[in-house]
């Protein structure tokens, strides 16, 4: 593949036509949500104009229409991040929910007081707060993985660490820190471990290849919204044998295969995990996405933000002490993330004076909240880039840090 040409992927995202505040629209903000290319909006809007029906139960015409398009974002999604079958990809609304179905399913019919989890301190709280509960609920002992002072795992106590663990659950790259765990070398010394292996893949699976039989672990979460599709889907990716052991998550309509006043029986899977109409405008866009990124190329994506994070961690450091970036120093150890302080404005005032600039970047504790306290702040600004971002975009933000000098001194 050719190297990605931003000044025509920009041209695919509508929104980015937008001016705020007088000034061009300068997104970077990808790492919560990105944007949507117009094939993405187009095959959503096609579908409610077209084909919109319920899935799986209707014999007319659009509602086999609707399920074949369902089913395709299922065999798309499986295919993009390299599962075996289309079967073992479950829908769920983003990765919290697939995390969370992980705890309340298997967790609860596996884990009892003394079964050790075992996390890291760079965890979303999408990744601590079920088993935090669980914890609570039911007695379990969790162990992390700490961050050492470049910003990555310290895995001099890996083995120790794991000793008598029922499961691993870490995130593949930090939302906060952009540190590219890895992946593999954890879930082989999970699995010598006796462990299974739960890989929070939402800041991957966007900005990198994927290849879950590759990376040899039990449960992957992904989310539509990070990966240029819609909001309200995503999906867990587990093995096979695992969620036909697991049970049911919610009940309802679809998850059956029969109901009697004295009990049920689950359908198969995937399906016994999709309760209720399902969201499929979502998928339908979901696969659209899916669509747009092969044609660029994951390998390509993942060149192109490397550079693109080079440059910038680059950018920033022409600032020497005024700017302070979280992270490892290298953008081969990195995804596209830069969290960083500004001098000693509050990330929440740097935010909005970037914003009157046109340029839009995160800020908060990014739901890590144990990894702002390691850090000693209470919050970051956040930088994070797409296929649609270049160095034009690196230096409005750079530009714009100006605008906060002018007003704060």
């Amino acid at each position: 593949m050719a190297a990605i040409d931003v000044t025509t992927v920009k041209k695919d995202f509508p929104i980015l036509d937008r001016t705020v505040h007088s000034k061009r629209l300068v997104y970077l903000d990808s790492a919560s949500s990105s944007q949507k290319p117009s094939s993405v909006i187009d095959a959503m809007t096609s579908y409610y104009e077209t084909t919109h029906a319920n899935v799986h139960r209707g014999v007319y015409l659009i509602a086999e229409e609707a399920t074949r398009l369902y089913e395709k974002a299922r065999a798309d999604l499986a295919r993009f991040i390299g599962a075996s079958t289309p079967e073992e990809i479950v829908f769920t609304k983003n990765v919290t929910e697939a995390i969370n179905l992980v705890a309340y399913s298997w967790g609860r019919a596996n884990l009892g007081a003394g079964d050790v989890v075992v996390l890291t301190e760079m965890e979303h709280h999408a990744n601590l707060v079920p088993w935090l509960a669980l914890k609570a609920e039911r007695g379990i002992e969790l162990r992390y993985l700490y961050v050492d002072g470049e910003g990555k795992l310290d895995l001099s106590r890996l083995e120790e660490t794991l000793q008598g663990a029922k499961l691993l659950a870490v995130t593949s790259v930090s939302n906060v820190l952009g540190t590219i765990n890895p992946v593999r070398q954890l879930v082989e010394a999970a699995h010598y471990a006796g462990a299974l292996a739960l890989v929070d893949g939402a800041q991957h699976s966007p900005h990198m290849p994927t290849d879950v039989t590759g990376l040899g672990c039990d449960f992957f979460g992904v989310t539509a919204h990070k990966m240029l599709g819609p909001t309200g889907i995503g999906a867990l990716w587990a093995r096979r044998e695992i969620l036909e052991a697991m049970p049911a998550f919610l009940g309802g309509g679809e998850m059956i295969r029969d109901v009697r006043l004295d009990g049920f029986t689950t359908n198969d899977v995937p399906w016994k995990f999709e309760a209720g109409t399902p969201p499929i405008a979502e998928a339908v866009g979901l696969s659209a996405a899916i669509d747009y990124l092969e044609s660029l190329g994951m390998d390509e994506v993942r060149n192109h933000e490397r550079s693109l994070t080079a440059y910038a961690l680059k950018s920033l450091a022409t600032l020497g002490d005024d700017v302070t970036v979280h992270g490892p120093a290298s953008a081969d150890e990195r995804g596209g993330v830069i969290s960083f302080e500004y001098k000693s404005v509050h990330p929440h005032d740097l935010s909005q004076v970037l914003d009157q600039a046109g340029v839009c970047v995160r800020a908060g504790h990014h739901c890590a909240k144990p990894l702002m306290r390691k850090l000693g702040v209470s919050a970051t600004a956040r930088a994070s880039f797409s296929v649609y971002n270049d160095e034009a975009d690196v230096d409005s933000l750079l530009g714009a840090l100006g605008d906060v000098d002018k007003l704060f001194g």
